[in-house]
């Protein structure tokens, strides 16, 4: 079966570091081609030019086999998925490109860049590209956040700044217990300084640790870290809180006024964590 007009008018697109010229029935990876099969190319034409959005097995199976094709159209369908996947370097399990949605379809996921040759687009592909282009730009909207999907590398450095800063938080408020000693007995005499200076102590002991694996996990870019992070945010949700009120132990030096901005920012942090991961990593379903 053949590409349609529309798709020889669709051009390139691109993702990663991979190419799909849509013209020549080509996958290519940093220049090299990459051998995919017909019915594959044909499925991952259709994801691409979709992307973003769920394509439903009955879709797939309008699109590339036709009603009069007497095969077994399951096998087929996964057969050609599984050899994308295997082309691409992408698994079922921790998907970055082809996610499947059980019982309904599969949807490409990450950002893909279409150039064009032709500015006429079917009506086949109009709703892939008002989806994955506002304006001029052509950038893909996250399914979930409905804001372009920004780079996953700047997205995972973002977040991988945020841990550095809880650490330098925690080992200075470790290392200064006798100054916030001093400072929470100006406020909070008695047991009130003494469950502060206990707070920063406990809580700096538990959050090293788990800034350090959130950092790691980041760095080695664990594929799982949007499940992980998703079971853990009650509880960082509480360490930050926490922590948001630590400018107040600098009152005597920063003031009421900038102590107040600082821990209203603080308190925003936590779900701009979770943000930068959802943007970056999916929790498994």
């Amino acid at each position: 079966m053949g590409m349609s007009p529309s798709n020889r008018e669709a051009g390139i697109v691109r993702f990663s570091v991979f190419e799909v010229d849509l013209a020549a029935g080509e996958l290519r990876k940093k220049g090299t081609r990459i051998r995919l099969q017909e019915q594959p190319f044909q499925v991952l034409s259709v994801l691409l030019l979709h992307a973003g959005q769920v394509v439903t097995r009955d879709e797939l199976r309008e699109k590339i086999w036709p009603a009069d094709t007497f095969v077994d159209f399951d096998h087929s369908l996964n057969t050609a998925v599984n050899k994308i996947r295997e082309s691409l370097g992408d698994s079922a399990s921790s998907p970055r490109f082809v996610e499947t949605l059980a019982r309904r379809g599969y949807r490409f996921i990450a950002a893909v860049e279409v150039k064009t040759d032709s500015v006429a687009i079917d009506a086949a592909t109009a709703d892939s590209a008002a989806a994955t282009s506002h304006a001029s730009q052509g950038a893909l909207l996250h399914p979930e956040l409905h804001v372009p999907v920004p780079r996953r590398d700047l997205v995972r450095g973002l977040f991988a700044l945020i841990q550095v800063m809880y650490l330098i938080f925690y080992v200075s408020g470790l290392a200064h217990l006798r100054d916030a000693d001093r400072v929470a007995s100006r406020f909070l005499p008695g047991r009130g300084a003494l469950f502060i200076v206990g707070a920063v102590l406990v809580t700096g002991a538990i959050g090293i640790p788990l800034r350090f694996y959130l950092l790691s996990a980041v760095a080695f870019d664990f594929r799982k870290l949007g499940g992980t992070f998703a079971r853990l945010f009650p509880f960082i949700l509480v360490l930050d809180q926490l922590w948001a009120i630590a400018p107040f132990l600098l009152l005597p030096q920063i003031g009421v006024g900038l102590a107040f901005a600082a821990t209203a920012a603080l308190l925003y942090v936590p779900f701009s964590e979770r943000t930068l991961v959802r943007m970056a990593y999916r929790a498994e379903s």
